[in-house]
This record gives structure tokens, sequence and C-alpha cells, in this order.
């Protein structure tokens, strides 16, 4: 399954939180080895911010929980996604059997 993960640095207390938190997080990255589950297609970060996006697929979810949990500075939201001309598949078969159900 894919998987697109959108992160954003929490809200923190003064400059000093702040920057004590950008050394953590680097710290933190610089160190963590990632699961082999994962495979990263895409792994971008927002200019001018401290935050990004990423689009990963795994049959492990818990390994994108253990992923944001690893780095708790920041808040994440992870929506499951498909590729498009799976979804028109999908879609077009979906569509062939509900007009089926029109007696038509």
């Amino acid at each position: 399954m894919k998987y697109v993960a959108t992160w954003w640095e929490r809200s923190g207390g003064s400059f000093n939180d702040y920057e004590a938190a950008q050394k953590r997080v680097l710290e933190v990255f610089q160190s963590w080895k990632m699961p082999e589950s994962l495979t990263f297609h895409q792994f971008v970060v927002r200019v001018g911010e401290f935050g990004g996006y990423a689009v990963i697929e795994t049959d492990e979810p818990a390994d994108i929980h253990r992923l944001s949990s690893a780095f708790a500075v920041f808040q994440f939201r992870v929506e499951p996604v498909m590729d498009v001309m799976d979804a028109v598949a999908a879609e077009v078969d979906a569509i062939g059997w509900r007009d089926s159900l029109s007696g038509s």
C-alpha cells in the first residue's frame, strides 16, 4: 500500500526551544535506521520550512507509525493513496456495477 506522509514542526516554546528541537531532530535523523519494509518513492521538504512530504510504500503500516513516533518533534498526517490508473479501473468497475442495478 502507498501512503502520502506530510509533516510539520510542532508548535514550540521559545526560539531556544525551537533551535534545540532542530538540532535534536537532525541528530535523530542521522542515527535512524530505516526499516527495510519502507520504500520511499518521493522524500521532499518544503522550501523555507521545517517539514515536507513523502510517498511511501509498505505492507507494514506499523513501520510508518514507528517512523512518526521516532521523530516526535514533528506532527504527521499519513494518508493511504493509490495510483491513478488503479483508481480509474476500480471506478469503472463500480460504475458498471451501479449501472447494472438500474434495470436497463
